[in-house]
């Protein structure tokens, strides 16, 4: 059985199950209608936003638009002009590229048709910052933000009220046309005024709750930044006309992934248990409670059971206490292995769908029982590496790494933990 034979190969298939079925040129076809009549423009920003121009293109021919994606995550398209810009952490090029969407926008009629591609990463690849800020004082912000600990739903709501585009502004600029806005989720429970700063969907909360989650979060910005959140934001609430004629549709999901890799574990002969698709919390915390429940569900195996899967997604947060390279499945997974403390016969592996966990080019690493006992070998101190944020060159010098290149989808974190009778 292959769970058996190689566990780090088999739990690497599951995870590139994960990321196939959310790939646009599968999952996007079957939400688009046929090409409407009139001017059809297509704006798109996020990691995968490029892909799902180019599986537009392949059912609608060329199209003019602008997407805007991560460096590396470009795509040949037809008619569709692409940018590259930086993430998580924003720059000059995706400022640039946003100011051209906006004026792709301007002047549109009833009768014109906008599709709008986002997906993760947008947050940081739509960039107009909200008048009174400079583009320094919103790269400050984000990564004062990443370095946090705060989830995704806060920061994004910062951001939002800290913008010209996001929070529903990107369709009120389109409006009267009618837009359609297709998006591949990477946030825990899929809400499309999350995914992205959800540029397309009215936004109920006010600067106030931004000032909130400043102050609860301890994250210092500049007084420029405090005095638009004294102020009343850009932000387009929920029922404004302007929204009328935008639909929202999520077509790819992290459960979608999850049920796919637990639909291949099953036929391996494993028993799954899909532990959410939407976690949230502390990195290590986390991984210290799934080892504990690991430990004990092997506890209670006994010989010739079938091995237990255990499948999660979500999006974790990792409070910077150091000065290394990591990210928060490379720092989960560090984490799960110093639970495990060797236990036999658990292998773990934890990567982010779209190949970059964190600000490194990895998307994850793979841990086996004798993980620990290498490193020991090698001169390396798990406890030190965690302490400092270096998750990423702990697996790099272990050569467990999970190097995958730009997936061109992004549907969160994947985590697997394959369990055996000891």
């Amino acid at each position: 059985m292959t769970s058996l034979a190689d566990p780090g190969r088999f739990l690497r298939r599951l995870f590139d199950r994960a990321v196939e079925v959310a790939d646009p040129m599968r999952s996007l076809a079957g939400h688009l209608p046929p090409r409407p009549a009139g001017r059809v423009i297509v704006v798109g920003a996020g990691k995968a936003s490029a892909r799902m121009a180019e599986a537009v293109e392949a059912v609608w021919g060329p199209c003019e638009g602008l997407v805007i994606t991560r460096y590396g995550h470009g795509r040949p398209l037809a008619g569709i002009g692409v940018v590259e810009a930086a993430h998580p952490v924003p720059d000059a090029a995706g400022e640039a590229g946003t100011a051209r969407m906006l004026s792709l926008l301007r002047g549109l009629g009833e009768g014109d048709t906008v599709l709008a591609l986002i997906s993760g990463g947008a947050s940081a690849l739509l960039v107009a910052p909200a008048r009174g800020l400079s583009l320094a004082d919103k790269q400050g912000v984000n990564a004062a933000l990443l370095a946090s600990g705060a989830p995704i739903s806060a920061m994004n709501v910062v951001r939002k009220h800290l913008s010209r585009v996001k929070g529903g502004q990107l369709a009120a600029a389109a409006h009267p046309a009618r837009m359609l806005a297709l998006m591949i989720s990477d946030v825990p429970g899929d809400d499309p005024a999350t995914i992205g700063s959800g540029p397309t969907v009215g936004e109920p909360s006010t600067p106030a709750e931004a000032r909130a989650i400043l102050a609860r979060w301890r994250v210092t910005v500049p007084a420029s930044v405090m005095a638009v959140l004294e102020g009343r934001t850009g932000v387009v609430p929920p029922g404004d006309p302007r929204l009328s004629r935008t639909e929202n549709r999520v077509i790819a999901a992290p459960a979608q992934s999850l049920a796919a890799a637990a639909d291949l574990a099953r036929a391996e002969g494993c028993e799954v248990h899909i532990l959410g698709d939407a976690l949230e919390g502390e990195a290590r915390e986390v991984a210290a409670r799934l080892g504990a429940e690991a430990l004990a569900r092997q506890a209670q195996m006994r010989a010739g059971d079938r091995p237990v899967l255990l499948l999660s997604g979500g999006e974790l947060t990792v409070t910077r206490r150091g000065d290394g390279v990591g990210g928060p499945n490379a720092e989960f997974i560090l984490s799960l292995a110093l639970a495990l403390e060797g236990a036999p016969r658990i292998h773990g592996l934890a990567c982010d769908t779209d190949g970059v966990d964190g600000a490194a080019e990895v998307a994850g690493a793979v841990i086996g029982p004798d993980t620990l006992d290498r490193a020991r070998r090698l001169g390396l101190d798990a406890r030190s590496a965690l302490d400092r944020n270096d998750a990423h060159s702990f697996f790099g010098a272990l050569g467990d790494q999970v190097l995958t290149g730009p997936t061109l989808t992004n549907v969160n974190d994947f985590r697997a933990i394959l369990i055996q009778a000891a």
